[in-house]
């Protein structure tokens, strides 16, 4: 009895390769004796193996096409002109096993069908490999203090390769990530997409892992979470008393009156005027004004006795 080759792999004349690959992958692994130990799954499996030979194959697609099992096994006359030559007889070599492995590369057929917790078990077979994963893709994600003060939303393109539906070509595709960035994210703070890298036959995609830089800022440094504000001052403004603007990550400003003597270690503390806290945005940290006292360059004779005057405690 003939066979039908698109029969035994359950598609149409009209299937293209991607369909012949699909339809082998799929109905291999269901009668591979190590699964299937039904009555003539043995041989089921066998059929498949043959079937998938000849489609996958142009050459010998287009002969079974065109002449059938008896022209694809028994050859058919060439052209014109070659001596009255026939094609040569194909003769399915009956090793399925050999066709399957081939298929699924490696010396592990079942390689491709790891989850990231156990192999997948068919039957009895147990297989010996697990598929790794690649390393993580680090990448810095900068965010102004802005950013991470009030929170926001950052979309990143990547491209990244991905296994087509044949499960053995890949192409390059954009993929945009989403980035819900919280408000008090410090320095440093990881952001992972889990198995968001490249894919692979036989492999497990890679881990892509943003870690915040935190960019300059005009006006303040942060300190964990307080920010610290530095403003130059005249010796005179330190030793008189003076008020100072700030206007605020929030867009208040602050007038804050000195009228403390400004010393070398002094600092204005303004509670709760810092960053939010990212376990509690409703808290936050501290502002803190510190001052770079600038001193005249020289003085006039006139000038430093007038000041010895002034500083005189007698």
């Amino acid at each position: 009895m003939a066979s039908d080759y698109y029969k035994t792999l359950e598609i149409n004349r009209h299937a293209t390769d991607a369909d012949i690959k699909k339809a082998y992958r799929r109905l291999a692994l269901k009668f591979h004796p190590s699964k299937n130990r039904e009555p003539g799954s043995s041989e089921k499996f066998s059929q498949l193996g043959e079937a998938y030979e000849v489609l996958s194959d142009p050459r010998k697609k287009a002969t079974y096409d065109k002449f059938g099992e008896e022209g694809l096994k028994g050859g058919i006359p060439l052209e014109h002109g070659s001596g009255g030559a026939w094609s040569s007889k194909y003769v399915y070599h009956g090793k399925p096993e050999k066709t399957f492995r081939q298929f699924f590369g490696g010396d592990n057929p079942f390689a491709d069908f790891y989850t990231n917790d156990a192999p997948l078990q068919f039957g009895g077979l147990q297989p010996g490999v697990v598929k790794t994963q690649d390393p993580p893709i680090e990448r810095d994600l900068h965010l102004s203090l802005d950013d991470l003060f009030h929170g926001c939303t950052k979309k990143i393109k990547i491209c990244r390769r991905v296994m087509n539906e044949d499960g053995h070509t890949s192409s390059i595709k954009d993929k945009i990530l989403s980035i819900d960035v919280k408000p008090g994210w410090r320095e440093g703070t990881q952001v992972v997409f889990f198995k968001e890298g490249d894919q692979g036959p036989n492999r497990i995609p890679a881990d892509i892992v943003f870690i915040v830089r935190e960019k300059s800022h005009p006006m303040f440094k942060r300190k964990h979470n307080d920010l610290i504000y530095t403003l130059k001052i005249s010796l005179e403004m330190a030793l008189t008393g003076f008020s100072v603007d700030v206007q605020t990550l929030d867009g208040r400003l602050l007038c804050v009156p000195i009228n403390d003597i400004v010393h070398p270690t002094y600092e204005k503390v303004l509670t709760g005027e810092g960053m939010p806290l990212f376990e509690d945005p409703s808290q936050r940290g501290n502002l803190i004004i510190s001052f770079d006292v600038q001193f005249p360059e020289k003085l006039s004779a006139e000038k430093k006795q007038l000041i010895k005057e002034a500083l005189s405690f007698k």
